[in-house]
């Protein structure tokens, strides 16, 4: 028996934030980064939440790690909220996650976690999961919990006009990711496989101009849309051995998640379809839906384009596409190479990647992106 569920309330679109209004005489606890909260954002949220006591918690970093974790929940347990609001990216939003996830171990009561996020990449406001990263060891590891889901999204386009086109990049790519994985899972259905072929086509269409045109809120609410979409395919069929490498290259050498993605990605797609028939015919199905060939294509052939297009995607989005370019050197890489093999085998989201890598190969695909 399989299950598909959708614990997520989306408001999405326009005037979006104003679902805010709805709370009144609340103790509103918001988590996000500094710069956010020093900027016009940060006064956005609070206006439509006049009527409750608020306290902005800033002490938010890239790559949440343990004690990010620890110094939020002592903040979050002093002030006692009702309500939880990760606002931000990726990280403030699996930051605040993990602190409300943590938090109801020790049987926290709180009414309401809500995710607002203000880039187009994790889909992080709508899936069960959230990523910590030990810092001494150089691991992320990612949580995956029914409990993590946040009770509301609120999708307005109008927080990710101003993202730099690097950024917009990163995050795109890694929705695109995220479909793909999704699409390729072992545990795909034909729910998440609905969202993950919308999400593809939405990416493709829409990622290069978000990136060259980033004042159009139009081609921003549709990334916005793609990302949640993505998040919430692969929270019902899981990912696969692409974020598992990414997160080790993350925790080892501070490698952007999205971009350690867009770097893996066709290296990935090429190793799958190699050894795995299934993820062949549907890496196949996705050239085909997307016209990238002939309806009539073999399925190498159809591979072969899809790979084509991502490639051409990268360039047009001006992203790097590998870990050279980073100034990450062979050398750096090749002495983390066992840390970072180990890591890969040991992560969660290979529970449900298409074929099961051995330690050789997965030094060759990392190999292959130096």
């Amino acid at each position: 028996m399989k299950r598909f569920s959708i614990s997520t309330a989306i408001f999405s679109g326009e005037n979006s934030l104003k679902r805010l209004n709805k709370y009144q005489n609340k103790r509103v606890w918001i988590v996000c980064d500094e710069f956010l909260a020093k900027g016009t954002p940060i006064e956005r949220v609070k206006a439509e939440l006049k009527g409750n006591e608020i306290r902005v918690y800033t002490d938010i970093q890239p790559d949440p790690n343990v004690l990010t974790v620890v110094s939020g929940m002592k903040d979050l347990i002093a002030f006692k909220p009702d309500v939880v609001i990760g606002f931000g990216g990726g990280s403030a939003i699996d930051a605040a996650k993990a602190m409300v996830f943590f938090a109801t171990k020790f049987d926290i009561k709180l009414e309401r976690c809500i995710a607002i996020p203000t880039t187009s990449g994790t889909g992080s406001e709508v899936t069960n999961a959230t990523v910590i990263t030990d810092e001494n060891k150089g691991i992320k590891y990612p949580i995956f919990d029914a409990t993590i889901y946040p009770d509301e999204a609120i999708l307005d386009p109008s927080f990710v006009v101003t993202v730099p086109p690097h950024i917009t990049a990163n995050t795109g790519m890694d929705v695109l990711t995220h479909a793909i994985e999704a699409y390729v899972s072992t545990t795909a259905n034909d729910f998440s496989d609905a969202l993950a072929e919308k999400t593809i086509s939405l990416v493709f269409e829409y990622l290069p101009t978000a990136c060259v045109k980033g004042n159009c809120e139009k081609t921003r609410e549709k990334m916005h849309n793609a990302s949640c979409m993505a998040g919430m395919a692969f929270s019902q069929s899981g990912l696969g051995i692409n974020h598992a490498i990414a997160h080790q290259l993350g925790g080892k050498f501070h490698v952007a998640h999205g971009l350690a993605n867009a770097i893996l990605l066709p290296h990935v797609i090429r190793f799958n379809a190699k050894n795995d028939i299934r993820a062949r015919k549907r890496y196949a199905r996705i050239a085909k839906a997307c016209r990238f060939c002939h309806p009539d294509a073999s399925a190498e052939a159809a591979v072969n384009q899809l790979i084509h297009n991502i490639v051409r995607l990268q360039k047009e989005v001006k992203i790097a596409t590998s870990l050279h370019v980073l100034k990450i050197t062979r050398r750096d890489v090749l002495a983390q190479m066992d840390a970072l093999v180990e890591s890969t085998l040991q992560d969660s989201t290979m529970t449900t990647t298409p074929y099961k890598a051995n330690p050789l190969q997965v030094k060759q695909i990392i190999e292959a992106i130096l």
